[in-house]
C-alpha cells in the first residue's frame, strides 16, 4: 500500500484543501445550528494557509484529508476543519494528520492542542477521546477538547533532576497524583525530593520502602506531600489497604512503582518515567532486596531520561512543556 504523505499546506494548496473540506462536511448529518465549514472559500482558506497554516494528506498526489491551524491562543495550537474525503474513510488519514499536528505543535513550542467537536457526532467524540483528548468546556452543541503534550528530557545530574521536579511542582494543586516508574536507583526519590522543595514540606524525603507511605506536612500552609512506595504491593487492592483516600484529596500524592495500581486513586495523573541510559552498577534485574536502600543517582555517570505524560482532564490546557522546559535563566 502506498504510504500517506502528510505535508505542510501552503497557499498554493488552497483549492485542494477547500475541496476536501467541502466533500467531508457536505455529507455529514444536518446539524442545528449548521456547520460553517461549507462557507469556506479558496480565498478564506488561502488566508489561513498563509498564516497559521494547515496540513494536507495525499496519496499519489490525490488529496485525502486536510485541516487548518489556529494560533489565536497563547501556548496552544488549535485545529479547525479537520476533514477526510468521505470515500476514503478508515484508512488512517485522520490519525496521520493528528500525529503530524501534534509534532507541529511541539516544533512551534506549544503546550498543547485544542479543537471543537459537535456533541451530535458521537463517533467523532470517540475518535478524539481515544487519543487522550479531554472535554474541558461546552458551549451549546460545541464541546471543546484539549490535550497537553507530553515531554522527554535528558537529566545528567541529581541536582538537575531536582530542578526539573521543582518546575513540575509549580503546576501542582491539592489532590494531584504523580505515578513514578523506573529502574532501581534511577532517581525516583531524588525527583520526589525536588517536588518537596517546590512544595516546601518538612523533610527529609527518603525512600518509604519499609513504611509504604509517609506524609510530609507543609511548612507554608500549602498541600502536604504523601510519598508512597508500591514496590512490595502485589495488586491494586493492596494499595487500598494503605487508606490514602483521606489524605489524597488535599495533598500531592507521589507513588513510586505505581504503574497499573496507583491510577485508581484519581481520574487524572502525571506519569513520570525515569530511564537510565548507560551501564548500571547494581542488580541488572532491578530487584530491591530486603534491607537494601535504593542508591541515589550520581553513583554512576549514566544520564537519566525523564518522560512526563499527562493523563486526564485535570492536565488539559496546563502549560507543562513551557514550565518544565523553560531555560533556567528564566527562573
Amino acid at each position: 500500500m502506498t504510504a500517506l504523505n502528510v505535508i505542510d499546506a501552503g497557499p498554493e494548496h488552497a483549492e485542494q484543501v477547500v475541496d476536501v473540506i467541502h466533500r467531508s462536511f457536505g455529507v455529514r448529518q444536518a446539524l442545528d445550528p449548521p456547520s460553517t465549514a461549507m462557507d469556506e472559500t479558496v480565498e478564506s482558506v488561502r488566508r489561513v494557509l498563509a498564516g497559521p497554516g494547515g496540513l494536507l494528506v495525499q496519496r499519489r498526489d490525490h488529496p485525502m484529508g486536510a485541516l487548518l491551524f489556529d494560533e489565536s491562543r497563547d501556548g496552544l495550537l488549535g485545529l479547525r476543519r479537520v476533514a477526510v474525503d468521505p470515500d476514503l474513510q478508515d484508512r488512517g488519514v485522520a490519525s496521520a494528520m493528528v500525529g503530524v499536528a501534534e509534532d507541529t505543535a511541539e516544533e512551534r513550542g506549544k503546550d498543547g492542542i485544542w479543537l471543537h467537536v459537535r456533541e451530535e457526532l458521537p463517533e467523532t467524540v470517540q475518535f478524539w477521546t481515544r487519543r487522550f483528548y479531554h472535554p474541558v468546556r461546552q458551549d451549546g452543541p460545541l464541546i471543546e477538547f484539549a490535550k497537553t503534550l507530553w515531554l522527554s528530557r535528558e537529566v545528567p545530574t541529581p541536582d538537575l533532576m531536582k530542578d526539573l521536579a521543582r518546575r513540575v511542582g509549580r503546576l501542582l494543586n491539592p489532590g494531584d497524583l504523580l505515578v513514578l516508574s523506573g529502574d532501581l536507583g534511577a532517581g525516583k526519590t531524588t525527583f520526589t525530593q525536588g517536588l518537596g522543595d517546590a512544595l516546601a514540606v518538612r523533610g527529609p524525603i527518603t525512600s518509604p520502602t519499609f513504611v509504604l507511605a509517609r506524609e510530609h506536612p507543609s511548612l507554608v500552609d500549602g498541600p502536604n506531600l504523601v510519598h508512597v512506595d508500591a514496590y512490595r504491593l502485589g495488586a491494586a487492592a493492596e494499595l487500598d489497604d494503605i487508606d490514602l483516600d483521606a489524605a489524597a484529596a488535599n495533598a500531592i500524592t507521589v507513588v513510586e512503582w505505581g504503574d497499573g495500581m496507583a491510577e485508581q486513586l484519581n481520574d487524572s495523573w502525571l506519569h513520570v518515567r525515569i530511564e537510565v541510559r548507560g551501564p548500571r552498577p547494581i542488580d541488572p534485574l532491578g530487584t530491591k532486596h530486603e534491607g537494601e536502600v535504593e542508591p541515589e543517582p550520581g553513583e554512576d555517570d549514566a544520564p537519566r531520561v525523564v518522560t512526563i505524560k499527562p493523563r486526564g482532564t485535570r492536565w488539559a490546557g496546563v502549560p507543562l512543556r513551557s514550565t518544565v522546559l523553560a531555560d533556567s535563566t528564566d527562573d
